[in-house]
């Protein structure tokens, strides 16, 4: 994109790392720590997130191991997975939680499936937002006459092209996610 557009482009990057990101907690049936990012957990009455109270590793390919700093917090834990739509039961040991984390159903693999349309659509919807912004801008600009009505409409040709370009890469990320889901 040309340097005028350097701000328009850093949001469409933007959007794009957010759904990779939404994405990287979409479990896939191995065992993942960012699928505990968005718990917290009620500590001394503050929200805290789960990896700042407690060492999270992957123990095997389907075992997350959560060990707290502090052993009083392990129920408050406990409590939190069970309360999230990560659907795993936690196991607790008194000094540790073990996450196992099943082989996905068919019924499953649908039911993410669709989670990642509906991440997919809200990126677009996101980069879209952004194309209208940018396109306000450079009317804007226009009216307070800083550009010409020839500029305005290359301008908003590039922006439009930035677009459906970003929104092929979504629907790609999301092509990539859903074949491995379902490879599983």
């Amino acid at each position: 994109m040309k340097p005028q557009y350097k701000e328009t482009e850093a949001k469409f990057n933007k959007a794009i790392a957010a759904l990779e990101y939404e994405f990287s907690s979409i479990r896939a049936g191995r065992a993942n720590p960012v699928v505990l990012d968005k718990l917290t957990v009620d500590y001394y009455g503050a929200p805290t997130k789960i990896n700042q109270l407690a060492s999270v590793s992957v123990q095997e390919a389907r075992v997350l191991v959560i060990q707290p700093y502090d052993s009083t917090v392990l129920k408050e834990i406990e409590k939190a997975i069970l309360a999230s739509d990560i659907g795993i039961n936690p196991q607790n040991d008194g000094k540790l939680i073990r996450l196992n984390f099943p082989p996905l159903t068919e019924e499953r693999r649908r039911d993410l499936c669709k989670q990642i349309q509906k991440e997919a659509e809200n990126a677009k919807v996101a980069i879209r937002s952004v194309r209208r912004d940018a396109i306000e801008e450079f009317k804007a600009q226009k009216k307070k006459s800083e550009i010409t009505e020839d500029d305005l409409k290359i301008c908003e040709k590039d922006i439009q092209e930035a677009t459906d370009k970003y929104c092929k890469d979504i629907d790609a990320i999301a092509k990539r996610k859903e074949a491995e889901i379902m490879e599983i």
